[in-house]
């Protein structure tokens, strides 16, 4: 690298450059860093400086950062040895910006970069390497508007050519590096990747004369940043911090980090992002986890989320080991949460030196020796003094420092207490008066704890106690976004007694809020104002009914509102897609549910059907067209839906197609049990914009494999979307994407589908939005397949020699009542409906409800879902009746019980049961084999069943149900009327009715055919909860993950009889159908086969008599190890 000031000074002078680190990632992928990483990377950097140092260099220049984790490791190094007694030489950072998205390769803007390294207080920054001249010039010129230092910039010599070359002469350098100089970009310039002496040679004749850039002046405000920049300002307003990635305060959060379920720990995040949190505090505090470990852990992960990533973290624990181990895996410029003076001068200085050296923020607490502040006059103070110590001794930039004087509980009913909000207010307002440039903070929940359970009125609350602090200068604070309301939404009565008690203004304040506490019920009904809104203008009343989901009055109005306009189109356009922007915009925010958007998309579909026919005739008039012409509509776009071959679930499918319809996208949906050959085919010839599959079994998973194969093959460009219950991100990264170079998104449900369609046609926002996407999936299937290689695995000998132990000899076993096959030709619904299991059904909604409401009945309670659960509910009983009255739906049945005993991992059936010399059929097991903590041993079902040669007889019982005869002509019904919300309902009720079914045939097989269990009672939820004794496991699902078992199953129930079908990928049709097998052993239970090994895949194979390749295409989802070829690892690679 080379580098000539600009306007070199005008005598002899000789200055010794050394680039001292020439920067490369420390870690495996480029988003991610380790602990030890970062340790061993921090410490060669040390080495490496000291020797520089010690050869007697004037300068340190860290250059070409692809990853600034690496950087702030180096600057952490160099710390170190001046803290040894090094003279602090000057510091230059030079960062990389990859490519045309003007961020580093690990993801950060160049803003966000300039503030991760401040700290550092460099003698200039810039950028070299990666880019040519040209195409530098947009990032250096952010760089030179968003700095007050120097600018340094040294690019490559164009973009390699074919041949790896460079094509940018000297002279062509120097007229770039000159016109970068006389717009004023830049202070030093040079040449990096492919530039000689020559070059640079050109590059200083031609800069000798030209103007210095004189930095601007900028205004001083508080930056932290993730992969993007927080600018906390009078223009920000008030910054939100994400409280729920907390173990201590979230028990979802805890639950899920405790049970090593990192990536759905994720989706917390997530959630704290999309709700609107600007900062996403992390703490993993818990006497049961190992605080430093987990906090890496997660981290690091939250560093592979895009919309996460982006923001800022709050790293928060009472133990500074856990602060600094999240401190070293994150690039961005941090918050420590938190330091005080409570341990004393020394410890507070030693840990705000530390958190200095990563370039964080810090949070200080309102804590001396003497314990909590407060009273307001020891929160000031205490404040004061922790800032006087950290700007005048520490060197602390006074932007840097967040101030958290302690948001204390009011409402306790202790005198003492009454004052605590007050003092918090009046502490803020003086502390950002005696501590100019510092940010005050709190955790907002603390303050109505003490109502804690009624969340209307603590919401409440918190809206009123911001409505003041942030008037009195709160800067930011730890918040639950939902447990904030509209500060004039409050009702004015509860508004009037929570600020007595905020604000302290009488004695009586709390007594009086705690009585009215006890009448807030959530929001309350007027049954008289129901018909108020038919006299709103027309077009509230028509967005009105599409939210409200009201169909009565639609046509009347749609029909008022044509006199109004020109063109029956503009009433589309106008305030019908009004409407639905304020259905998809409360919708997106949470503030409606998937019901209610069903219901809003009927009434949607009811106006523009009654519209059509007027916008034809308008349409053929407008254009002169003659009979029988076709009109084109202009849509947002042409999406092409359909359920792979195989599978033949569609209530998500049907649910996207909706969703997406109405927001003016052409949907074309091809069903169900589609080949890849007509998804194709019918994309090509539709000229779609976007493809989207569907599925529900395992197997679908592998099919979407072979249709993304074939849309290669073919040449297809056009978005993939991946949908489905048992799809998933790191599947579709690891598994689809590599299949296909065009962009291929998982859609995670309904809500999220309209915005990855609006990112995927945009035409300013595409190129982006792919590369984040594919950017993401890169490092997904990096870290999986790294994943593989460290799990440790037992051999399959060892899994068989160490099973579940069961003493056979002192087992009771059974005889069945009635062995063989019994037939249920038409099972009374009527009888089913005490049995059903709702908690799926609501699932099927995404009406979810939290701890304690979470399951039914209690939903109905739930502060956020429990009304629409209720209406949702009430509606299924009315379908449930209709169909029950008109005999319109049909539940038939099969159960069969055999002579069995296990053998190896296998189970044989046989003729008969007392010779028991004929095998007739055998069931396949598979063992666990993943490394076992605990002494429990390694299952498989062929554990629930007595080996034979054990002398003991044992049985086995096999079952298949349908509650869909009849669902297929219902639905078809339902659609001709344009009611989806309908049809999806029928198809979420006949999918219960299946399940009740199956539970009531294994309530009379436990009781009465088998009759192992004959004086068992329990009711529906011990039921569903499991009990009893015995299991019923399905092929394709953790106990025995191959689908092609129930084939067997099939088989010796001659299921098709009933006119229940297996397709090719052994769903069952009708859809609503459950299948499986009988164990009555009381060592059964249910259990996760998990990931094993290529020897049991073989072995598995073997003994069913097929080959791996095949095998390895059905066990897909459980395999341990890269099932690609060399030459597939080599194309994609990995």
């Amino acid at each position: 690298c080379f580098i000539s000031p600009v306007s070199p000074p005008q005598r002899n002078c000789a200055v010794f450059l050394q680039f001292g680190f020439c920067m490369f990632t420390v870690s495996r992928t480029f988003l991610v860093c380790s602990h030890c990483q970062y340790v061993s990377g921090s410490h060669r950097y040390k080495e490496n400086a000291r020797g520089l140092m010690d050869g007697g260099v004037d300068l340190i220049l860290i250059e070409t950062i692809i990853d600034t984790l690496n950087a702030k490791a180096a600057i952490f190094a160099l710390e170190e040895l001046y803290e040894e007694g090094y003279d602090r030489l000057p510091l230059m950072i030079s960062g990389t910006v990859v490519d045309k998205s003007g961020r580093t390769l690990s993801g950060q803007t160049s803003q966000a970069f300039l503030h991760s390294v401040a700290h550092a207080n460099p003698i200039a920054v810039g950028l070299n390497c990666a880019l040519g001249p040209n195409e530098m010039r947009p990032f250096i010129t952010e760089i030179a508007n968003n700095t007050e230092l120097p600018v340094l910039c040294y690019p490559n010599a164009g973009l390699p050519n074919t041949f790896g070359g460079y094509d940018e002469t000297p002279e062509s350098m120097a007229e770039y590096a000159h016109e970068f100089a006389m717009d004023g970009l830049v202070n030093l310039v040079g040449g990096c990747c492919g530039t000689t002496p020559q070059h640079i040679a050109a590059i200083a004749a031609r800069v000798a004369t030209d103007p210095t850039r004189v930095p601007p002046t900028l205004p001083k405000y508080s930056t932290i940043a993730g992969l993007e920049p927080l600018r906390i300002n009078d223009e920000t307003g008030f910054v939100n911090i994400g409280e729920r990635c907390n173990v201590a305060g979230s028990r979802k959060f805890c639950r899920l980090i405790k049970e090593n379920k990192y990536e759905e720990a994720l989706e917390v995040a997530v959630e704290q992002a999309n709700s609107g949190a600007q900062i996403i505090d992390v703490n993993m505090d818990d006497g049961m986890l190992d605080g430093p470990d987990a906090m890496r852990k997660f981290i690091l992960l939250l560093a592979s989320d895009p919309e996460v990533s982006k923001l800022p973290l709050m790293i928060d624990s009472s133990d500074f080991e856990v602060i600094e181990a999240g401190l070293r895996c994150a690039q961005g410029k941090c918050v420590v949460n938190s330091i005080s003076l409570k341990e004393g001068e020394k410890d507070f200085i030693a840990k705000a030196r530390v958190a200095q050296k990563f370039g964080a923020a810090v949070v200080v607490m309102a804590f001396d020796e003497q314990g909590q502040a407060t009273e307001v006059d020891d929160k000031v103070r205490i404040c004061k003094r922790s800032y006087d110590i950290l700007v005048n001794q520490v060197g602390f930039n006074p932007l840097d420092i967040i101030f958290d004087p302690n948001i204390l509980t009011v409402a306790t009913g202790m005198a003492q207490h009454n004052a605590y909000a007050m003092n918090f207010i009046e502490a803020v307002r003086e502390i950002k008066v005696q501590c100019p440039g510092a940010k005050v903070s709190g955790g907002l929940s603390n303050i109505s704890f003490s109502f804690r359970g009624n969340e209307v009125l603590r919401a409440a609350m918190h809206s009123a106690f911001l409505y003041h602090a942030i008037k009195a200068g709160l800067d930011m604070a730890i918040v639950n976004a939902g447990q904030i309301t509209i500060y004039d939404d409050i009702d004015p009565k509860m508004l009037t007694l929570i600020e007595d008690v905020l604000l302290n203004r009488n004695d009586g304040a709390t007594e009086a809020l705690l009585e009215f506490s006890l009448t807030v019920k959530g929001e309350k009904k007027d049954p008289k104002k129901a018909q108020e809104w038919r006299g709103f203008d027309i077009e509230e009343r028509i967005s009105h009914s599409l939210v409200k989901g009201i169909d009565t009055f639609i046509e009347e109005d749609v029909e008022e509102a044509r006199s109004l306009f020109p063109q029956a189109l503009e009433v589309i356009e106008g305030p019908l897609m009004n409407g639905m922007s304020v259905v998809g915009d409360l919708f997106g925010a949470g503030k409606m549910f998937l019901p209610q958007v069903i219901k809003s998309a009927r009434v949607m579909r009811k106006a523009v059907a009654y519209l059509i026919p007027f916008m034809e005739a308008e349409k053929r008039v407008r254009l002169g067209l003659k009979e029988g012409e076709e009109m084109v509509h202009e849509y947002a776009g042409t999406v092409l839906m359909a359920t792979v071959k195989g599978d033949v679930h569609d209530i998500g499918k049907n649910i996207v197609g909706v969703v997406m319809g109405c927001n003016n996208y052409k949907v074309i949906d091809l069903g169900v049990m589609t080949p890849m050959d007509k998804i194709v085919d019918t994309a090509i010839a539709e000229n779609v914009d976007i493809i989207g599959l569907s599925g529900l079994i395992t197997p679908s998973l592998q099919e979407m494999c072979n249709v993304a194969r074939e849309m290669e093959r073919r040449g297809l460009k056009v978005p993939l979307l991946i949908g489905g219950a048992t799809t998933s991100r790191i599947h579709t990264a690891v598994k689809i994407a590599p299949n296909y170079s065009g962009p291929v998104v998982h859609v995670l449900d309904a809500s999220r589908s309209v915005p990855v369609c609006q990112s995927l046609l945009d035409s300013v926002l595409s190129h982006d939005f792919v590369d984040d996407i594919r950017a993401s999936y890169d490092t997904l299937r990096e870290k999986h397949y790294n994943s593989l290689a460290s799990r440790k695995y037992k051999s399959l000998e060892y899994a068989r020699t160490n099973p579940l132990k069961v003493d056979w000899e002192k087992s009771s076993i059974k005889t069945p009542n009635k062995l063989g096959v019994t037939t249920f030709e038409e099972y009374n619904i009527a009888s089913l409906i005490d049995f059903i299991d709702w908690n799926p059904f609501f699932s099927t909604w995404s009406l979810r409800g939290t701890y304690p409401t979470r399951s039914y009945p209690h939903i109905f309670k739930d502060k956020d879902v429990g009304e629409q659960a209720q209406i949702v509910f009430n509606e299924a009983q009315e379908m449930i009746k209709m169909i029950i009255d008109g005999n319109l739906i049909h539940c038939k049945g099969v159960v069969g019980l055999f002579p069995a005993n296990s053998r190896g991992d296998d189970i044989v059936v046989y003729s008969d049961d007392e010779e028991r010399n004929e095998v007739v059929a055998t069931l396949y097991g598979m063992r666990q084999q993943h490394e076992k903590v605990n002494k429990e041993g390694y299952m498989c079902i062929s554990d629930f069943v007595a080996p034979e040669g054990s002398g003991v007889k044992d049985y086995v019982g096999m079952f298949v149900v349908s509650g869909g005869f009849g669902l297929q002509e219902l639905a078809a019904k339902f659609k001709n009327d344009n009611d989806d919300y309908s049809v999806i309902m029928l198809e979420a009720i006949c999918d219960r009715f299946a399940e009740a079914f199956a539970e009531v045939l294994h309530t009379e097989v436990r009781k009465d055919l088998w009759g192992y269990s004959p004086e068992e009672e329990m009711d529906a939820s011990e039921m569903h909860k499991v009990k009893y004794q015995g299991i019923r496991p399905a092929p394709g699902y953790p106990s025995q993950p191959d689908h092609r078992e129930k084939k067997t199953i099939f088989d010796m129930l001659q299921a098709t009889d009933l006119g229940i079908e297996l397709t090719d990928s052994f769903a069952m049709v009708p859809g609503a159908s459950v299948s499986g097998v009988y164990f009555g052993s009381e060592h059964s239970k249910y259990f996760s086969v998990g990931k094993v090994t290529k020897e049991q895949v073989e072995d598995y194979a073997a003994r069913r008599g097929d080959s791996v390749e095949e095998t390895e295409y059905w066990l897909a989802p459980v395999l341990s190890y890269d099932d690609r070829s060399d030459a597939q690892k080599k194309e994609q690679g990995n």
